[in-house]
Protein backbone atom coordinates (compact mmCIF):
# COMPACT_ATOMS: atom_id res chain seq x y z
CA UNK A 1 0.00 0.00 0.00
CA UNK A 2 1.28 3.47 -0.93
CA UNK A 3 2.49 5.46 2.12
CA UNK A 4 -0.18 8.19 1.94
CA UNK A 5 -2.94 5.60 1.57
CA UNK A 6 -1.61 3.66 4.55
CA UNK A 7 -1.72 6.79 6.72
CA UNK A 8 -5.31 7.51 5.62
CA UNK A 9 -6.32 3.91 6.40
CA UNK A 10 -4.79 4.20 9.87
CA UNK A 11 -6.82 7.34 10.60
CA UNK A 12 -9.98 5.63 9.34
CA UNK A 13 -9.34 2.92 11.90
CA UNK A 14 -8.78 5.17 14.93
CA UNK A 15 -11.46 7.77 14.06
CA UNK A 16 -14.07 6.60 16.63
CA UNK A 17 -11.66 7.05 19.58
CA UNK A 18 -9.51 9.83 18.14
CA UNK A 19 -10.99 12.72 20.14
CA UNK A 20 -10.80 10.90 23.48
CA UNK A 21 -7.22 9.82 22.91
CA UNK A 22 -6.16 13.32 21.88
CA UNK A 23 -7.68 14.97 24.95
CA UNK A 24 -6.01 12.50 27.29
CA UNK A 25 -2.62 12.61 25.60
CA UNK A 26 -2.41 16.40 25.36
CA UNK A 27 -3.94 16.79 28.84
CA UNK A 28 -6.32 19.28 27.25
CA UNK A 29 -3.67 21.91 26.57
CA UNK A 30 -4.16 21.66 22.82
CA UNK A 31 -7.31 23.72 23.36
CA UNK A 32 -5.32 26.78 24.38
CA UNK A 33 -2.97 26.33 21.41
CA UNK A 34 -5.91 26.17 18.99
CA UNK A 35 -7.61 29.24 20.49
CA UNK A 36 -4.39 31.23 20.29
CA UNK A 37 -3.93 30.25 16.65
CA UNK A 38 -7.44 31.46 15.77
CA UNK A 39 -7.20 34.68 17.77
CA UNK A 40 -3.83 35.62 16.27
CA UNK A 41 -5.02 34.87 12.74
CA UNK A 42 -8.09 37.06 13.16
CA UNK A 43 -5.83 39.79 14.50
CA UNK A 44 -3.56 39.58 11.46
CA UNK A 45 -6.61 39.63 9.16
CA UNK A 46 -7.91 42.79 10.89
CA UNK A 47 -11.29 42.38 9.18
CA UNK A 48 -14.82 42.29 10.52
CA UNK A 49 -15.60 39.41 8.19
CA UNK A 50 -13.96 36.64 6.15
CA UNK A 51 -15.56 34.83 3.24
CA UNK A 52 -14.04 31.38 3.71
CA UNK A 53 -11.84 29.43 6.11
CA UNK A 54 -10.54 26.05 4.94
CA UNK A 55 -9.29 23.54 7.49
CA UNK A 56 -7.11 20.95 5.75
CA UNK A 57 -6.66 17.52 7.37
CA UNK A 58 -9.65 18.61 9.44
CA UNK A 59 -10.03 15.20 11.09
CA UNK A 60 -13.05 15.16 13.39
CA UNK A 61 -13.69 18.89 12.95
CA UNK A 62 -12.43 20.36 16.21
CA UNK A 63 -10.35 23.16 14.66
CA UNK A 64 -13.29 24.23 12.50
CA UNK A 65 -15.36 24.69 15.62
CA UNK A 66 -12.58 26.74 17.24
CA UNK A 67 -12.58 29.02 14.19
CA UNK A 68 -16.33 29.46 14.63
CA UNK A 69 -16.26 30.04 18.39
CA UNK A 70 -13.29 32.41 18.41
CA UNK A 71 -14.84 34.40 15.54
CA UNK A 72 -17.96 34.93 17.62
CA UNK A 73 -15.85 36.14 20.55
CA UNK A 74 -13.86 38.47 18.28
CA UNK A 75 -16.88 39.80 16.40
CA UNK A 76 -15.69 38.34 13.08
CA UNK A 77 -18.38 37.24 10.61
CA UNK A 78 -17.55 34.09 8.62
CA UNK A 79 -19.19 33.26 5.33
CA UNK A 80 -18.23 29.58 5.21
CA UNK A 81 -16.01 27.08 7.03
CA UNK A 82 -14.86 24.16 4.89
CA UNK A 83 -13.21 20.95 6.07
CA UNK A 84 -10.95 18.86 3.83
CA UNK A 85 -9.62 15.42 4.78
CA UNK A 86 -8.74 12.23 2.88
CA UNK A 87 -10.15 10.00 5.65
CA UNK A 88 -13.85 9.23 5.31
CA UNK A 89 -13.78 7.73 8.81
CA UNK A 90 -12.65 11.03 10.29
CA UNK A 91 -15.14 13.02 8.21
CA UNK A 92 -18.02 10.78 9.32
CA UNK A 93 -17.26 11.74 12.93
CA UNK A 94 -16.88 15.42 11.99
CA UNK A 95 -20.22 15.51 10.15
CA UNK A 96 -21.98 14.01 13.14
CA UNK A 97 -20.38 16.51 15.56
CA UNK A 98 -20.63 19.58 13.35
CA UNK A 99 -23.27 19.06 10.64
CA UNK A 100 -23.39 22.73 9.61
CA UNK A 101 -19.91 22.88 8.09
CA UNK A 102 -19.03 21.95 4.51
CA UNK A 103 -16.81 18.90 3.95
CA UNK A 104 -14.76 17.44 1.11
CA UNK A 105 -12.93 14.10 0.98
CA UNK A 106 -9.62 15.11 -0.56
CA UNK A 107 -5.87 15.25 -0.08
CA UNK A 108 -4.01 18.41 0.92
CA UNK A 109 -2.43 18.44 -2.54
CA UNK A 110 -5.81 18.33 -4.32
CA UNK A 111 -8.17 20.78 -2.58
CA UNK A 112 -11.42 20.81 -4.60
CA UNK A 113 -11.85 24.61 -4.51
CA UNK A 114 -11.16 27.40 -6.98
CA UNK A 115 -8.20 29.78 -7.12
CA UNK A 116 -7.92 32.55 -4.53
CA UNK A 117 -11.19 31.83 -2.69
CA UNK A 118 -10.06 31.36 0.94
CA UNK A 119 -9.05 33.99 3.48
CA UNK A 120 -7.47 31.47 5.87
CA UNK A 121 -6.20 27.90 5.45
CA UNK A 122 -5.34 25.97 8.59
CA UNK A 123 -3.78 22.58 9.13
CA UNK A 124 -3.44 21.40 12.72
CA UNK A 125 -1.35 18.34 13.51
CA UNK A 126 -1.73 17.18 9.94
CA UNK A 127 1.11 18.62 7.85
CA UNK A 128 3.56 15.91 8.97
CA UNK A 129 1.12 13.30 7.61
CA UNK A 130 1.22 14.86 4.14
CA UNK A 131 3.78 12.94 2.10
CA UNK A 132 3.96 15.55 -0.69
CA UNK A 133 4.35 18.55 1.62
CA UNK A 134 5.89 20.97 -0.89
CA UNK A 135 3.04 20.37 -3.33
CA UNK A 136 0.52 20.88 -0.51
CA UNK A 137 2.00 24.28 0.42
CA UNK A 138 1.82 25.30 -3.25
CA UNK A 139 -1.82 24.18 -3.28
CA UNK A 140 -2.52 26.30 -0.18
CA UNK A 141 -1.04 29.27 -2.02
CA UNK A 142 -3.31 28.62 -5.01
CA UNK A 143 -6.51 28.48 -2.92
CA UNK A 144 -5.69 31.48 -0.72
CA UNK A 145 -6.56 35.03 -1.68
CA UNK A 146 -3.76 37.58 -1.97
CA UNK A 147 -2.78 38.40 1.62
CA UNK A 148 -4.53 35.28 2.92
CA UNK A 149 -3.11 33.36 5.85
CA UNK A 150 -1.87 29.81 6.33
CA UNK A 151 -2.02 28.68 9.97
CA UNK A 152 -0.02 25.59 10.97
CA UNK A 153 0.00 23.86 14.37
CA UNK A 154 2.30 20.87 14.51
CA UNK A 155 4.53 18.62 16.59
CA UNK A 156 7.97 19.50 15.29
CA UNK A 157 11.31 17.73 15.35
CA UNK A 158 13.69 19.25 17.91
CA UNK A 159 17.31 18.95 16.75
CA UNK A 160 18.92 20.27 19.95
CA UNK A 161 16.56 19.43 22.81
CA UNK A 162 16.95 21.11 26.20
CA UNK A 163 16.31 19.18 29.41
CA UNK A 164 12.62 19.99 29.06
CA UNK A 165 12.82 18.89 25.43
CA UNK A 166 14.28 15.55 26.50
CA UNK A 167 11.42 15.13 28.97
CA UNK A 168 9.04 15.88 26.11
CA UNK A 169 10.73 13.28 23.89
CA UNK A 170 10.48 10.65 26.65
CA UNK A 171 6.77 11.39 27.03
CA UNK A 172 6.15 11.32 23.28
CA UNK A 173 8.16 8.14 22.68
CA UNK A 174 7.44 6.02 25.75
CA UNK A 175 4.20 7.13 27.42
CA UNK A 176 2.00 8.67 24.75
CA UNK A 177 1.90 5.62 22.41
CA UNK A 178 0.81 3.34 25.26
CA UNK A 179 -1.97 5.71 26.35
CA UNK A 180 -3.23 6.26 22.81
CA UNK A 181 -2.91 2.58 21.98
CA UNK A 182 -4.88 1.59 25.09
CA UNK A 183 -7.74 3.98 24.31
CA UNK A 184 -7.88 3.23 20.59
CA UNK A 185 -6.92 -0.46 20.76
CA UNK A 186 -4.47 0.38 17.96
CA UNK A 187 -0.93 0.60 19.32
CA UNK A 188 0.61 0.79 15.86
CA UNK A 189 -1.24 4.03 15.07
CA UNK A 190 0.07 5.76 18.17
CA UNK A 191 3.58 4.41 17.74
CA UNK A 192 3.38 6.13 14.36
CA UNK A 193 3.01 9.54 16.08
CA UNK A 194 6.50 9.84 17.66
CA UNK A 195 8.05 8.18 14.61
CA UNK A 196 6.34 10.69 12.32
CA UNK A 197 7.61 13.59 14.43
CA UNK A 198 11.16 12.26 14.46
CA UNK A 199 11.16 11.91 10.69
CA UNK A 200 9.40 15.26 10.17
CA UNK A 201 10.80 18.68 9.50
CA UNK A 202 12.40 21.17 11.87
CA UNK A 203 10.75 24.57 12.39
CA UNK A 204 13.41 26.26 10.25
CA UNK A 205 12.95 23.83 7.37
CA UNK A 206 9.16 24.28 7.37
CA UNK A 207 9.60 28.06 7.41
CA UNK A 208 11.92 27.77 4.42
CA UNK A 209 9.40 25.61 2.56
CA UNK A 210 6.66 28.17 3.25
CA UNK A 211 8.88 30.98 1.97
CA UNK A 212 9.69 28.98 -1.18
CA UNK A 213 5.94 28.42 -1.73
CA UNK A 214 5.30 32.17 -1.76
CA UNK A 215 4.54 32.97 1.88
CA UNK A 216 5.88 35.55 4.32
CA UNK A 217 6.35 34.26 7.89
CA UNK A 218 4.43 36.43 10.36
CA UNK A 219 4.59 34.45 13.60
CA UNK A 220 6.39 31.41 15.00
CA UNK A 221 6.19 30.17 18.57
CA UNK A 222 6.61 26.83 20.35
CA UNK A 223 4.41 25.98 23.34
CA UNK A 224 4.54 23.66 26.33
CA UNK A 225 8.14 22.40 26.37
CA UNK A 226 8.23 22.78 22.58
CA UNK A 227 5.60 20.05 22.21
CA UNK A 228 3.62 22.13 19.75
CA UNK A 229 4.67 24.87 17.33
CA UNK A 230 2.45 27.51 15.73
CA UNK A 231 3.43 29.12 12.44
CA UNK A 232 1.34 31.79 10.72
CA UNK A 233 2.33 32.97 7.23
CA UNK A 234 0.80 35.35 4.70
CA UNK A 235 0.51 34.84 0.95
CA UNK A 236 2.64 37.48 -0.75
Amino acid sequence: MEKQEKIVSMFDDIAPTYDTANRVMSMGVDRSWRKKACDLAYGYQAKEGVDMIVDVACGTGDMMDYWRKQAQKSGVAIGKIVGVDPSNGMLDVAKEKFPNFEYHTAKATEIPLGDEVADIISITYGIRNVVQRVQALQEFNRVLKQGGLVVILEFMKNENPSLLGKIRDFYMNKILPKVGGFISKNLEAYEYLPNSIESFSTVQNLQNELTDAGFEILYTKSFSMDISTLIIARKK
